[in-house]
């Protein structure tokens, strides 16, 4: 877990962060370490610390990078869309479903994908954002097998 600072000066060149706090400094020397990890990071801090800076960090400094960079505010998803932005459908799975939707999972094809304000979920979406966490596999609405969550392969 990683807390960013109340507190942050930033500017960016080009898209690599200038880090200025002692405080984001510390944080950066955790992107280093992280960005040669393949684990999910839970990054915390206040609305305006630069979660979001962390991660795209964290994504462009590790093999991820040279694939999607997928943020999500999962406070702005409707509560009956969640599971289907997040995972995807087949058609038919709902009423409006006229197409089948791959979720941010696939659309990240390999690459990252970053959760904010994940704490407004639903519980029952929280469950299965975490049984994605542990098998790395998704399955879509009314999908018969299940997809490799994470890193861009095809169908078991």
């Amino acid at each position: 877990v990683m807390q960013a600072p109340h507190t942050q000066r930033r500017s960016t060149v080009g898209s690599a962060p200038v880090v200025v706090s002692e405080a984001m400094k510390k944080v950066f020397d955790h992107v280093q370490r992280l960005c040669r990890a393949d684990i999910p990071v839970l990054i915390t801090g206040e609305t305006g610390t630069g979660k979001e800076v962390v991660a795209r960090a964290i994504h462009q400094g590790s093999p991820r990078g040279e694939h999607p960079f997928v943020a999500v505010n999962c406070a702005a998803l409707p509560g009956q869309l969640v599971e289907s932005t997040l995972f995807g459908h087949e058609k038919g799975a709902f009423t409006g479903a006229d197409r089948r939707a791959e979720g941010v999972f696939r659309e990240a094809d390999g690459g990252t994908v970053f959760l904010d304000e994940i704490g407004e979920l639903a519980p029952g979406a929280q469950a299965a954002l975490l049984r994605v966490l542990e098998t790395k596999k998704v399955t879509r609405a009314r999908a018969a097998q299940r997809d490799p969550a994470l890193g861009g392969h095809g169908p078991e």
